[in-house]
């Protein structure tokens, strides 16, 4: 037995009611299958389910979404330097080498004879007496105070006599060089003049003379450093041997 409410026929006294209302108001008789599917009575929309639940709610009308704009990279409305007002690039002077003995101070000069002597000799002893003592004692790499220069030297050569070190004076002390700090109280000659020059100056020649003195790993190094830093040899014009250093 079908129990679909859906499926039941109307009343047949239903149907012949309503047939004959529609001949007497000459409104279009309506198929059975329109009353079938035909709305409920008026007062049971309290029994149909809510209206959200059956229709889609129509969009609710909304402003356009506005994405707000980033700050300008650029302070255009920043007061404006003038040319007088913009700063000039820092301008290097550039390095005068000096390669002829003969133009410099005769102090210097005998100096740095007498160094090139003592290494050249094979005895790192000799050395002692240009080395100086006391407050006028050569800036040696490694020493502090009254510490013994030649032993520094000694424990910075790769040999226990310090030959390696009176190689490297011999080096230094054959390439053109430098007045640095003039007219100052720190004023000397120094040797090499790659130490007073930038590296990214140099020209493939001064190349040459540096890759006489150190490898190409060693430049590689001194130009992530900044600078040379290799030893340097400084004598002041007096003829004082200043310094036998490393570093920077």
């Amino acid at each position: 037995m079908n129990r679909n409410p859906a499926s039941r026929a109307l009343p047949v006294g239903l149907v012949v009611l309503l047939l004959a209302s529609a001949i007497a108001t000459g409104t279009p008789a309506l198929a059975l299958s329109e009353f079938q599917g035909a709305p409920p009575p008026i007062g049971s929309e309290r029994n149909a389910a809510p209206a959200e639940e059956t229709e889609e709610a129509a969009p609710e009308e909304r402003t356009p979404f506005e994405i707000p704009m980033p700050d300008p990279l650029v302070d255009r409305t920043a007061v404006q330097l003038k040319d007088d007002e913009i700063p000039a690039p820092e301008v290097l002077e550039p390095v005068e080498v000096l390669t002829d003995v003969s133009k410099i101070p005769e102090p210097v000069a005998r100096m740095r004879e007498l160094i090139v002597e003592a290494a050249a000799s094979g005895d790192i002893e000799r050395l002692r007496p240009l080395l100086g003592k006391g407050p006028t004692q050569t800036q040696v790499t490694g020493t502090a105070g009254e510490e013994d220069p030649i032993a520094a030297l000694k424990s910075l050569s790769g040999d226990q006599d310090g030959i390696e070190v009176l190689a490297i004076l011999l080096d230094l002390m054959s390439t053109g060089f430098v007045l640095a700090d003039k007219g100052t109280p720190e004023e000397a000659y120094v040797w090499p003049y790659f130490a007073e020059k930038p590296l990214s100056s140099l020209t493939e020649p001064e190349k040459v003379d540096l890759f006489r003195l150190v490898t190409a790993g060693d430049f590689a190094g001194m130009e992530e450093f900044g600078s040379y830093n290799f030893y340097r040899v400084g004598i002041t014009p007096d003829g004082r041997w200043k310094f036998f250093v490393a570093g920077d």
